[in-house]
């Protein structure tokens, strides 16, 4: 079983933040979840909706005697957190964070840690395109995948019970390197976001098609792009200017690709854009068998109501 937490204090209840609340009241890992948010008006909603047993807006406040801390807010932000957070930490107790950018969050935090607490940095893979206290649920985090980027020297039992952690909300947990998993990161969620930021931005301003007639006849890959679009923009402008490396860098074969295709259209080859898209089909195939997603038509998402409308969980970040 588990080992339970005395307190648990969440530094940031949005979705991310909500959803661990949440999912620690279902797996009942903590005696006490502190909330915090710097705005008032977010720690009041998160009190209606019960995530926590205790609420504030001072950050300091939040972390005392908790023996796991999880910071739960955007990227760029983290340096503050860790300053505001370092002189009140419990000795011994671990702090990890939800950030999709490994290197840069170890660079903001650790400095500013003291050496009697353990850093673990994490990032769960999951999330909606949703936003805010209201949109969090438990099941966020079920079958999905956590990965651990502890830095070298970290204490091995405290990355075991980080590990154990996530597991228990329902995660599967990889361990590997910040580098390597910004580089990882960059393909699979922050490039796919840009494209669909830039695509939606696009069809926008395109002055041969109105407004009206993107909406009316968006097919429905141009309606996943603008579900991916909707995502928060705070957090996915902080994503890509503090994982602007990796992020470049395969943006940069991304074009080159996107040169190639741009080539086989003009020339009529239709040898080059079968082939691409057949080995493509089989990427798609390998992430249903690996449970990551669902074969049924448009993607498995519920259009009733009831209980069983909620937002499907899906890589965001």
């Amino acid at each position: 079983m588990t080992e339970r937490f005395h307190r648990i204090a969440l530094i940031g209840i949005g979705l991310i933040g909500s959803s661990i609340a949440l999912a620690v009241r279902r797996a009942g890992l903590a005696e006490h979840i502190a909330v915090q948010s710097r705005r008032r008006e977010t720690v009041d909603a998160a009190q209606r909706l019960g995530l926590g047993d205790s609420y504030t807006t001072d950050p300091a406040q939040a972390v005392k005697d908790a023996d796991l801390v999880i910071a739960c807010v955007p990227v760029g932000a983290f340096a503050a957190v860790a300053q505001a957070i370092a002189p009140d930490l419990a000795p011994g107790a671990i702090v990890t964070d939800v950030g999709s950018v490994k290197q840069s969050v170890i660079s903001q935090m650790q400095p500013h840690l003291p050496d009697n607490v353990h850093f673990v940095p994490s990032h769960p893979v999951a999330g909606t395109e949703q936003s805010g206290p209201e949109a969090g649920f438990a099941e966020l985090f079920d079958n999905r995948w956590c990965i651990l980027t502890p830095p070298a020297g970290t204490d091995p039992k405290a990355i075991e019970r980080t590990q154990a952690f996530w597991e228990a909300l329902g995660m599967h947990v990889d361990i590997m390197d910040a580098a390597h998993h910004d580089l990882v990161l960059a393909i699979t969620s922050h490039i796919p976001h840009l494209i669909a930021y830039n695509i939606v931005g696009t069809a926008s301003d395109v002055g041969d098609v109105t407004r009206k007639e993107v909406m009316k006849y968006a097919a429905g890959g141009f309606r996943d792009f603008t579900r991916i679009a909707a995502s928060d923009p705070t957090m996915w402008r902080d994503v890509f200017l503090h994982n602007k490396d990796a992020v470049l860098e395969m943006l940069g074969r991304f074009s080159e690709d996107l040169t190639a295709l741009q080539r086989a259209i003009r020339w009529d080859d239709g040898e080059t854009l079968f082939n691409l898209f057949t080995r493509t089909r089989d990427i798609r195939r390998g992430i249903i068998e690996a449970g990551q997603e669902t074969d049924e038509p448009d993607f498995g998402r519920h259009h009733g109501d009831g209980d069983h409308d909620l937002p499907r969980p899906y890589s965001s970040d």
